[in-house]
Order: structure tokens, then C-alpha cells, then sequence
């Protein structure tokens, strides 16, 4: 498909997700800037066949194949293909438009994300997991195919919009802010009982339950922090997240003169995903405005690392080199599918993660990578070494 008149053609991966769902919204309130050509989603069949007939799309793909029956039914006499299974996904991913949105939660958004960067086309990149687990072989993709990537989550969108390319030499620190989450005040003796319900009540952002959880243990900020190590020109050691429990300020760079650029808005992930679909312009999202009055103050806090070990941990990870990332995302999705079904405690999360890179480094598997076959290796290794370790920690 080409250019859409007057707009840009889209393919959104994840749309029924969070957010995929802020695309459509977006899409809906820009109908004359965008036009989507191929929504692809997971299991969320009646969502997936509503937005389809809505937006008037060619292709509607489902990643279950044994849901294609539901979703051709779901969709007859509208003209709209229907498709399902990896490849049908891999293929969506391929389709020529203008820009694809990135939206697929967890490892399994890497292959089709990997596959739209192949064909140069520019990114919407809302998946951690591209720069988290296979960075090396994604942004060797991305300049070899010439692909454009533009950061969708508010923290590095906030970076994106205040990183001075001409003065990347001038660039003193990026800072990512974190919310604290829901248990930012809790005693530490209080946190033994934290339970699903508890983590689930994020008291700024409204997301997925996986991002939830991580937000919940700041494992959302470690994995950011390695992706804004990947994003931008800047050195390990010049990357820092400080609490900011309002979560206005969004992100800030400060560069050598004493100049420190931030990025403000309401907690709204309709912003950030305007900002990435209009790029290089800008248009209206349908979001509440910032009235710094009405709010009156705003603070910040060091994270504490005692009860939020996961920045560190992902520092760690990301000075171990090599594959130790992979390793640190596939134990961290393995833990939070467990406390999920209220297998772990909440603690348990990040202590799990610990040992499973732990394990790999006394096993001496935290090694180089070089093809998306390594990553899936490293990615298999590290969900049954955390499996096996979860186990243990359930007792």
C-alpha cells in the first residue's frame, strides 16, 4: 500500500493491547492524517474484528490459529483478509506502509518488529524487548535497512523530544523518571505481603498487566534504562532514574553548560504515541492539559535500590555485556507470569531474576550474539533455568 492521500498508512502489531488501543484512538480523532492498513493482535478476537470493520482495514490477523475460524466469521461480508499464525503475523509486519506500530507485549514481539525493520520501513517501537533482548541484532538491522526507530514509551519519547543531536557531544546525562509505582511508601517488612490485587493498582498510569507488574518493581525502569542505552549516543555511566512520583516530567537531558531540557505532560500514553505517529509534525491527542498550577508541586526521590533492586540489576546486566540482557528479560517474564498465577511473591520477582543471571554467569552462558537465532537460544536458555529456580523459591 502506498501513502495514504493526505496521510500516512499504518500497520499496528498488538492492537488490542493498551497500546494499540491508544493508536486506534488516535487513528479515530486523525482520520484524514492516518490510515491503517493491517491490524495484528493475540487472542482478543471480537476487539481485533471491531476495530477492523471500524477503521476499514485489508488485513485483520489473529496470532492463534486456531482462531481463524472466529475471526473470518467475525469479519464476512466486509471484505477485510483474514489470517492467523506466526507467519501470518511475520507477513503483516512486511506489508509497505508508512510506519508500523511496535506493540506487541514480551519476547514475541521481536521477530515480526525485527521483520517491518528489514523493509526500512519506520518504526513505532513500543516493544522493550527489541533493544532489550536483541539490541545488537536490531539496530544492526535498522541501519543496514536504513529503518527509522522512534520510542513510543513516555520515558524515552520525553529523551527523543529533548536529545540535541548536534550537541551529543554536550550531553551530561539523560535522566528517566519512574513513578515509584504501588509500593513506592510501603515499610519494607509491609512489601512480605504485597499481593497480585495490590500490584495491579498503579496510581498513575493505566497499562497492561505485565507492565504493571514491572512498573510495581521498577523492572519497567531497568528495562528502560538499557533501552535508552541502546537509543542514544551516550555512555553507561551517563544514565541515571529518579523517582518522580506525579510522573509529569516525563524524562530530561542535561547538558555540560547547565542546561537541563525535560519533557512535561499529563500521565497519558496517548501523548507520547501522537508525538511517534505525526513525527516529524505534530497533531492533537485527545488528552487532558497540563495545568502546572492545579498541580502546584512537584517531587523527586532517589530510588531506593534496597526495595527496587531491578535498575541496578539492569545496569549490571548491561555492564556484564553480551547476552546477559536477554537473559535478565526472559527470567523477568518468567517470574511475572508466576506471581501472575500467584505462584511467586512479589518479592520473589526480582530475587528470581537475580539468580537466574547468577546461574548463567557460574555456568558461563552469558556470551556474545551475533543472529536472532542466539537470542532465541539465550532467550530459551534463560526461561528454563528460571522456570527451575522459580520452582525451587515456591518450595
Amino acid at each position: 500500500m502506498s501513502k495514504a492521500s493526505g496521510g500516512k498508512t499504518l500497520t499496528i502489531l498488538g492492537s488490542t493491547g493498551s497500546i494499540g488501543q491508544s493508536t486506534v484512538d488516535i487513528v479515530r480523532h486523525h482520520p484524514d492524517r492516518f490510515r491503517v492498513d493491517a491490524l495484528v493482535a493475540n487472542r482478543n478476537i471480537a476487539q481485533l474484528a471491531a476495530d477492523a470493520k471500524e477503521l476499514r482495514v485489508a488485513l485483520a490477523v489473529t496470532a492463534d490459529d486456531s482462531l481463524l475460524p472466529e475471526l473470518k466469521s467475525a469479519l464476512a461480508g466486509t471484505g477485510i483478509e483474514a489470517a492467523a499464525g506466526q507467519q501470518a503475523v511475520i507477513e503483516a509486519a512486511q506489508r509497505p506502509v508508512d510506519m508500523v506500530m511496535g506493540a506487541i507485549v514480551g519476547a514475541e514481539g521481536l521477530r515480526p518488529t525485527l521483520a517491518a525493520v528489514e523493509q526500512g520501513t519506520t518504526i513505532a517501537l513500543a516493544n522493550k524487548e527489541c533493544l532489550v533482548s536483541g539490541a545488537e541484532v536490531f539496530t544492526s538491522t535498522a541501519k543496514k535497512s536504513n529503518a527509522t526507530i522512534i520510542p513510543v514509551d513516555s520515558e524515552h519519547s520525553a529523551l527523543f523530544q529533548c536529545f540535541e543531536e548536534h550537541n551529543t557531544a554536550h550531553v551530561d546525562r539523560l535522566t528517566l523518571t519512574a513513578s515509584g509505582g504501588p509500593f513506592r511508601t510501603w515499610p519494607m517488612e509491609q512489601l512480605e505481603t504485597a499481593t497480585l490485587a495490590h500490584a495491579l493498582k498503579h496510581p498513575n498510569w493505566s497499562m497492561g498487566q505485565k507492565v504493571t507488574i514491572d512498573s510495581s518493581t521498577l523492572m519497567n525502569k531497568g528495562l528502560e534504562f538499557i533501552e535508552a542505552f541502546h537509543l542514544f549516543p551516550v555512555p553507561l555511566g551517563k544514565i541515571d532514574v529518579v523517582v518522580h512520583p506525579q510522573s509529569i516530567i516525563h524524562s530530561y537531558v542535561s547538558y555540560v553548560d547547565g542546561s537541563v531540557i525535560a519533557q512535561l505532560g499529563m500521565p497519558d500514553m496517548r501523548t507520547p504515541i501522537a508525538y511517534a505517529m505525526a513525527h516529524p509534525e505534530r497533531v492533537k491527542a485527545p488528552v487532558e492539559g497540563l495545568d502546572l498550577a492545579r498541580i502546584g508541586t512537584l517531587t523527586f526521590e532517589a530510588v531506593d535500590n534496597g526495595r527496587f533492586p531491578a535498575v541496578e540489576l539492569a545496569r549490571s546486566a548491561l555492564a556484564r555485556g553480551g547476552n546477559a540482557t536477554t537473559i535478565l528479560n526472559a527470567a523477568n517474564e518468567i517470574a511475572v507470569a508466576a506471581f501472575l498465577k500467584e505462584r511467586l511473591h512479589w518479592l520473589d520477582i526480582t530475587r528470581l531474576v537475580t539468580e537466574t543471571l547468577d546461574v548463567a554467569e557460574r555456568e558461563n552462558m552469558i556470551v556474545s550474539m551475533s543472529s536472532l537465532d542466539d537470542v532465541w537460544a539465550a532467550d530459551s536458555y534463560a526461561r528454563a533455568r528460571a522456570s527451575e529456580l522459580a520452582g525451587e523459591l515456591r518450595g
